[in-house]
């Protein structure tokens, strides 16, 4: 606890006072223009890897990224989306997976959690990704195995995203879009879902030149 202790006190001492108006701005109020579903692994720090400021991006984080579908469960997940959506009017939400994903690893091991009953209910909402998997790459050695099923997991994340009734509206009525991430801790390289072209390209690849592509 030491080292937490240590470091509120720096930003109680040093970060704030040097943006205290913003965080008094904020003290009453939010308008974040993105959603972020992504993994509660320790690596991955939003606000770091997309280089954000407080207010600016609304985050669920979850084991495995992880959105159930509409009707299979009412928990966490599903209210902080309709409450990012229909109350503070995001405008994009990206559901980002991540290498070396430890929920991953369990959806194609889930012997390797059968003492764990609640990340064992869990992960089985990735189960299409790992049927996906195991049909199209039965051979493949498993980093590969893996690294196809964070991608997949996200494909299926997006698709139980769509069935959510406050994000299906957004979508018909043209004024939110979704988009499926993956990041690679060890380079710091992200690849994003290229719906149209049906498949993975480099972030930067979709980047438009006025720098607005997350507008």
């Amino acid at each position: 606890m030491k080292k937490l202790i240590e470091g509120v006190l720096r930003f109680q001492n040093e970060v704030y006072p040097q943006h205290r108006e913003l965080y008094q701005d904020l003290a009453t109020t939010q308008s974040p223009r993105w959603l972020l579903i992504t993994c509660s692994d320790s690596r991955v720090v939003p606000s770091l890897i997309a280089q954000v400021g407080p207010g600016e991006i609304f985050i669920c984080r979850n084991v495995g990224n992880i959105v159930p579908a509409h009707g299979e469960v009412s928990g966490g997940v599903a209210a902080t989306i309709e409450y990012a959506v229909q109350l503070l009017g995001v405008l994009h939400i990206v559901v980002c997976g991540h290498s070396d994903c430890g929920a991953m690893r369990a959806v194609l091991h889930p012997e390797n959690v059968a003492e764990l009953p609640a990340v064992t209910r869990w992960i089985a909402y990735a189960d299409r990704a790992r049927a996906v998997v195991l049909e199209t790459h039965p051979n493949a050695p498993e980093s590969q195995k893996l690294e196809v099923l964070i991608q997949e997991n996200v494909l299926a994340q997006l698709d139980n995203l769509r069935t959510l009734p406050s994000v299906a509206a957004k979508l018909r009525a043209g004024t939110l879009g979704i988009h499926g991430w993956t990041y690679d801790i060890q380079s710091g390289g992200f690849l994003a879902w290229d719906q149209d072209r049906g498949r993975w390209r480099p972030v930067q690849e979709l980047a438009e030149p006025s720098g607005d592509a997350a507008a």
